[in-house]
C-alpha cells in the first residue's frame, strides 16, 4: 500500500523525487531500484517499449512502495502500435525519429499524422495499464507529452485511462542558473519554450481536473542532477510541492545507446542515494511524497515561474 502522508499544512514544501527511462535497460532499472530502496527516490516513468520493460514490471511489483507512471514515448524510441498502423510516425522497423523539434512540428501540422498519434499514445497506455501496476501520473521523453497536440490526446484520453496527474515542466529558471550558469544560453531558451507550453497547458489540466506538481528542477541540469545540484536545489527549495527528476543508473550497453555521451547517470544515482542530501532533506523539514499523493495536495500555483 502507498505510504500515508498527513495533510499538507499552508507553505509546507513536499517534493517528489522521480526518475525517467524505467525500463531502457536492466542498467537503467537497478539505478532506479538502488535509488529508490537505499535512497530518496519515490518515482519512476515506465517505457513500454523499452529493451528491459518486462524486467522494470517485475522489480516495480516486487516493490509496491514505488510509484510508477508512464514515460510517453514519441521520439528516441520504439512504438508499441504496428508500423502499418503509424506509417507516418515510425520507420519500417517501428522506430520514432531521433530529431524532437521536427517531429513535434510534424505532429502540430500534419492531420494524418495527428491521427496515428493517437492510436500510439492509446497503445502505450494500453500497455501500461496491461502491467497491472497503478498508473500515478504521464510524463513524457524529452517532455514531449507537454506538445500541445499530445497533450490534448492525453486529455481526451484521460478519464479512459484513469490519467489523474502529468508532469509540468516549469522550472525556476533563476534558481537553476544560480546554482550552475553554464550552458546560460541553452537553459535560457528552454525556460523560454518550456514556461510557454506550460503556461497554455494548465488551465487545460485544471479544466479537467488534472494535477501537476506546482515546479520542477531537473529540465536544464537533465543528466546533470548530482550532489553538489541537488543541496543547492534543496537550500532555495521553494513553497508547495516540487518534483526533482534525474536519470539515474549503472551503465551499460542499452543506456548508452540512447542516453548522450555526458550524462551523469551514475552520479545522480549517487546523489539519490547520498546521506548528505537526506540529512539536508531532514534538516529542512521538507516532505517526501509520491505522484499518488498529489490529491492530497493544495491546488497548482498558476503564476509565473522564475
Amino acid at each position: 500500500m502507498p505510504q500515508q502522508h498527513p495533510p499538507p499544512t499552508l507553505g509546507q514544501r513536499r517534493l517528489i523525487v522521480s526518475a525517467d527511462d524505467f525500463g531502457m535497460s536492466a542498467g537503467v532499472n537497478a539505478g532506479i531500484l538502488a535509488a529508490h530502496r537505499d535512497g530518496i527516490l519515490t518515482d519512476a516513468s515506465l517505457m513500454v517499449a523499452g529493451a528491459a520493460t518486462a524486467d522494470a514490471v517485475a522489480l516495480a511489483r516486487s516493490t509496491p512502495s514505488l510509484s510508477v507512471g508512464l514515460h510517453l514515448a514519441l521520439v528516441q524510441g520504439r512504438a508499441s502500435s504496428d508500423p502499418r498502423d503509424i506509417p507516418g510516425l515510425v520507420d519500417t522497423a517501428g522506430m520514432f525519429p531521433n530529431h524532437s523539434v521536427l517531429a513535434g512540428m510534424r505532429y502540430f501540422f500534419l492531420p494524418q499524422v495527428r491521427a496515428q498519434l493517437e492510436t500510439e499514445i492509446g497503445a502505450q497506455l494500453d500497455r501500461f495499464l496491461g502491467t497491472g501496476l497503478l498508473l500515478s501520473h504521464v510524463d513524457g521523453h524529452l517532455n514531449m507529452h507537454i506538445h500541445p497536440t499530445v497533450l490534448a490526446i492525453l486529455l481526451r484520453m484521460a478519464p479512459r485511462y484513469g490519467i489523474r496527474a502529468i508532469r509540468l515542466p516549469r522550472e525556476p529558471w533563476r534558481i537553476s542558473l544560480r546554482l550552475d550558469p553554464r550552458a546560460r544560453r541553452r537553459k535560457l531558451v528552454e525556460a523560454a519554450i518550456f514556461g510557454a507550453l506550460a503556461h497554455y497547458a494548465v488551465p487545460r489540466l485544471a479544466a479537467h481536473g488534472i494535477r501537476s506538481p506546482d515546479q520542477l528542477f531537473g529540465l536544464h541540469q537533465s543528466g546533470h542532477v548530482d550532489e553538489r545540484y541537488w543541496l543547492g536545489v534543496l537550500s532555495a527549495l521553494p513553497a508547495g510541492v516540487t518534483e526533482i527528476y534525474s536519470h539515474p543508473a549503472r551503465l551499460d550497453a542499452e543506456a548508452r545507446r540512447w542516453r548522450p555521451p555526458d550524462y551523469e547517470a551514475e552520479a545522480e544515482l549517487r546523489a539519490l542515494t547520498s546521506s548528505s542530501v537526506r540529512e539536508a532533506l531532514a534538516a529542512a523539514g521538507i516532505a517526501r511524497i509520491s505522484y499518488r499523493d498529489l490529491d492530497r495536495s493544495p491546488a497548482p500555483q498558476t503564476g509565473p515561474r522564475g
